[in-house]
Formats: C-alpha cells, sequence, structure tokens
C-alpha cells in the first residue's frame, strides 16, 4: 500500500498537540524525531516523557487520503499559519516488514554464540543459537550496545550462575544468559510489552522454565552472580543504588546505553562499590564493567 508522510516542525511545547492534530485529521501512525541530534535520555518510571527543542512530528497517511484538506485544516487551527513549516513526502510502496526481515541475517558475539532471527536457518548447530524474534521490544543484536554486552556474555563462565537482565526489552540478554548455562534469569523492564516478547523468545528457545519477568513495581529482592544493564546513561545514573544492590559479593555487572563522554561519570559512580575494567568501545557506545567488591 502505498503512502503519504506530513511532517511537521516543532518544538517541545508543540509537539504533543501536533501529534494529536495529525491523528485527528486521519494519520495511522505519528512518529517524533529530533531535527538537530540532541540526546534525550529514557525517563524514569512515572517521569513525564521529554521532546526535543526541534521536534519533527510525522504522520503516515494512507495515499488516497485528501492531503490537501489535511493541510487546510491544520493551517486554519494552526495560531499562526504563516508559520507553520511542513513537508509532504511520498513513500516508496514497499512491504517494509519484509524488508526488514529479509535483512536481519545471523550473527555472531565471540566464540560461541550465535543470534538467529527465528525465520532463517541455522549457521552452526553445534553453536550456542539464540532464536530471536524481536516483535514490539527492542533488541536484537545489531546495536552496539547490544552487542557489547553479547561478547562479554559469551567470554564468561555462566554455568549454574544466577542473572540479572534489567532493562530486558526483547530478552536477547536473557537468552543468551540462559543458553550459555545460566541457572536463572530475572528480566525486568518498565514496558509490558517487553516481558510480553521476552516470555515469547524464551518459549521459542525452550528455556522459558529458567526465565522470571517483572516490572520495576513486582521486582524481587536477591542477589545475582552477574547482573546486566543495556538501557541509557541516565537511568543507569539515577538508578545506581537499585541495579548494585542486585550484585552479590564478587558478583560482576556490565553496563551499557551510554556515549563515550557518558561514561566517565557511570564509571565513577559504580566505583564506588566495584573494581572497574577499562572501558569497552564500539561505534562511540561503551560498556562499563567490574566485580563487586
Amino acid at each position: 500500500m502505498p503512502w503519504v508522510q506530513l511532517r511537521l516542525n516543532a518544538n517541545e511545547e508543540t509537539a504533543e498537540k501536533y501529534s494529536d492534530w495529525l491523528s485527528a485529521c486521519g494519520a495511522q501512525a505519528v512518529t517524533f524525531i529530533d531535527e538537530k541530534d540532541t540526546p534525550i535520555y529514557e525517563p524514569l518510571p512515572g517521569d513525564e516523557v521529554v521532546y526535543w527543542n526541534n521536534t519533527i512530528v510525522m504522520g503516515l497517511f494512507d495515499a488516497s487520503h485528501d492531503m490537501d484538506k489535511v493541510v487546510s485544516y491544520l493551517q486554519s487551527i494552526h495560531p499562526d499559519k504563516a508559520q507553520m513549516k511542513f513537508k509532504l513526502e511520498q513513500l516508496e510502496d514497499k512491504d517494509w516488514e519484509r524488508e526488514w526481515m529479509d535483512n536481519f541475517h545471523p550473527m555472531k558475539f565471540g566464540e560461541r554464540l550465535w543470534i538467529c532471527p527465528s525465520w532463517r536457518d541455522i549457521p552452526e548447530p553445534d553453536a550456542v543459537n539464540v532464536m530471536l524474534d524481536p516483535g514490539l521490544a527492542f533488541g536484537t543484536g545489531t546495536h552496539p550496545t547490544t552487542a557489547l554486552c553479547l561478547t562479554w556474555l559469551d567470554g564468561l563462565d555462566i554455568e549454574g550462575k544466577t542473572v540479572v537482565d534489567f532493562g530486558c526489552g526483547s530478552g536477547i540478554l536473557s537468552l543468551a544468559a540462559l543458553k550459555l548455562g545460566a541457572k536463572k534469569v530475572i528480566g525486568i523492564d518498565i514496558d509490558p510489552q517487553a516481558l510480553q516478547a521476552s516470555l515469547a523468545n524464551a518459549e521459542r528457545n525452550n528455556v522459558e522454565d529458567r526465565l522470571e519477568l517483572y516490572l520495576p513495581k513486582d521486582q524481587p529482592t536477591l542477589k545475582a552472580d552477574i547482573v546486566v544493564a543495556n538501557i541509557l546513561a541516565g537511568p543507569l545514573r539515577e538508578l545506581a543504588p537499585t541495579i548494585i544492590e542486585y550484585v552479590d559479593h564478587n558478583g560482576l555487572l556490565a553496563l551499557s546505553g551510554v556515549l563515550e563522554d557518558q561514561a566517565p561519570t557511570l564509571q565513577e559512580i559504580y566505583g564506588q562499590w566495584c573494581s572497574m575494567d577499562p572501558i569497552q568501545v564500539k561505534e562511540e557506545w561503551v560498556r562499563l564493567s567490574g566485580k563487586r567488591s
């Protein structure tokens, strides 16, 4: 099906209002992107969503939709018609889901770990293979932060260990730990859809009996041999006391979702409790790791 995309220039005050306008005009989907490449970090549970100072609000419409009528309506309700900046784009008629699936290939991390899309053949049947369908949740192994964490897990002796995956997303790190021999993994995420995706992927890999999943409000009190948190620098900083409480004495910790210039601050924060390793970098993203003192 062909589509038309309407882009509106907004700011942090008007972005939500423009989104409502586009939805009211019949947009099939509305998304936000940053016009100036300014980082905005994931909000903590309960915090308000923060938009960029220069936000582009994009509405996706069926190509048969009367876009002249949409634009005229938006101009009629805009406080300053002359200041309403917009752009209409015709999108190529593609099966976007199929195209994404065709370009998601099996990937190897470390010496023995493969992440394999559930719809593709396994390259090395005798390796440690995680079959993954990301579904609605983040985490395919293609992002540098996920790759850094997967490589770290592959280099550990996980056999019989308890692991906490803080911010589990699709469950990719949880599944990797389980396939590498973990006795039990506890996955925690603020998004219920992430927990659904993690459970579905665990069932696909026949490891659901060793995976426990929780929202933050339900998370248990426990100590783990290994804790991995691939979220973002803001929550890693704010939630440091919570995350570190999961790490047992002499337990191992890995943190990612962090840019190079954010790493020294987090290295210092977690260095209060851990003996920290040298920072590992991949495409401007980093992984911090250490051992609980």
